[in-house]
């Protein structure tokens, strides 16, 4: 095949072009590189079956190139990126996302939407099921985020309904790895990144707001087979392991032999972020026949591992 991913130069876009490329399909990412990293593909410089186009979807895509399938993982998404950059946030969850579709429509191409578990919002069903319809805050901070996703979603089901489009819809839960960002706010980086420096773990709140943590070559695989799945309706693919940030933060600890323990603060919560977070991947199993297999310490040893190097690479641990 030959694929084209937006948003290719980012942490799960890059996974993406990997598991593409080691599959012998040749692959076109595409990036404005707005939270996107070069780093993240300098490895596939060279190589014949890959390019780059460094260009903003939320403008008319045009490729020349006969294409397969297109994967729109084209987006801010950590909070502090989409906190910075609200309305390119929207703008590409909307016209990017009508942009590729229209691009797939055009070329017979299959699509698949990259979703999120924050269309749930702050759940009132747990664990969330993708026939939950959500608890979402739609002007608060985080609803520039959650909102795009929403429309998205309702965007690709209105191309498959209305032109017949082959499309793929997947809700991602909380996913590490390697190519996150030391900065990108996210609770694992943000623990990690504190550990290997000494530092105590910051928990907003009371700890006991929970994340299911998987980590990103169990994604990966995840959408891999979802894209070859005949499945139109939201999938969602994450980790049913269910921590409390308190467990978390003693777990990163722990693997990283940091000794400073943890700092509460106990009236920072963040506005809108959500209490609980679990998938249902009855759907998922069923379907793709797929579930998670790197179990939580494995994964965590690995990112930590990418962290340690990024910190001395960068000096951020002087």
């Amino acid at each position: 095949m030959r694929v084209l991913i937006t948003g290719g130069a980012g942490f799960l876009g890059s996974h993406l072009c990997d598991r593409f490329l080691a599959e012998g399909h040749s692959v076109i990412a595409i990036d404005s590189l707005l939270t996107g990293d070069m780093h993240n593909i300098a490895h596939l410089t060279g190589n014949p079956d890959f390019s780059f186009i460094k260009y903003d979807v939320t403008n008319y895509i045009h490729v020349d190139e006969p294409l397969d399938a297109i994967l729109h993982f084209a987006s801010p998404a950590s909070p502090i990126d989409y906190l910075k950059y609200p309305i390119q946030t929207l703008k590409v969850g909307a016209l990017g996302t009508h942009n590729a579709l229209g691009l797939a429509r055009v070329k017979n191409a299959k699509f698949m939407l990259a979703s999120t578990s924050e269309i749930y919002g702050d759940p009132l069903e747990h664990p969330q099921r993708e026939t939950y319809a959500g608890n979402v805050d739609s002007i608060g901070p985080r609803g520039v985020y959650d909102e795009a996703k929403r429309f998205a979603e309702a965007l690709t089901m209105a191309y498959h309904r209305t032109h017949g489009l082959d499309t793929r819809i997947v809700r991602i839960f909380n996913t590490y790895g390697p190519r996150m960002r030391l900065d990108d706010g996210r609770v694992v980086p943000n623990f990690v990144g504190q550990a290997l420096r000494g530092e105590a773990l910051t928990i907003y709140g009371d700890g006991m707001q929970t994340r299911s943590f998987q980590y990103v070559d169990d994604l990966i695989e995840g959408l891999y087979r979802l894209l070859h799945a005949d499945f139109h309706e939201p999938v969602n693919i994450g980790n049913t392991d269910e921590k409390t940030m308190i467990e978390f933060a003693d777990i990163v600890n722990e693997l990283t032999g940091n000794q400073a323990g943890l700092v509460y603060m106990p009236g920072e919560r963040i506005k809108g972020d959500p209490q609980t977070r679990q998938p249902d991947i009855t759907r998922a199993h069923e379907i793709l026949g797929w579930s998670p297999q790197v179990p939580l310490p494995d994964g965590l040893a690995r990112t930590i591992a990418y962290f340690r190097e990024s910190i001395h690479a960068t000096g951020q641990g002087d």
